[in-house]
């Protein structure tokens, strides 16, 4: 998910903002946040870290509702 918030936001802290955006997104009650998922996937130190990831129509809400507003 970091890489999509990256492309959606000019945040230069990228975790702390979807960390912030999981909080308010279910805070308002959106199924959003709590629908993604995490997977272990292995990043370039070759270590295995849980990743929040989400399927197209879970990134076409959260692309629908960052449209008006680019900060958390």
């Amino acid at each position: 998910m970091l890489d999509v918030v990256a492309v959606l936001t000019d945040s230069p802290n990228l975790r702390k903002y979807w960390s912030v955006l999981k909080t308010r997104l279910k805070a308002e009650g959106s199924q959003l946040a709590t629908n993604c998922s995490q997977l272990k996937m292995q990043s370039a130190d070759g270590k295995f870290y849980l990743t929040d990831v989400a399927d197209t129509e879970q990134l076409f809400r959260l692309r629908i509702s960052k449209t008006s507003d680019k900060q958390p």
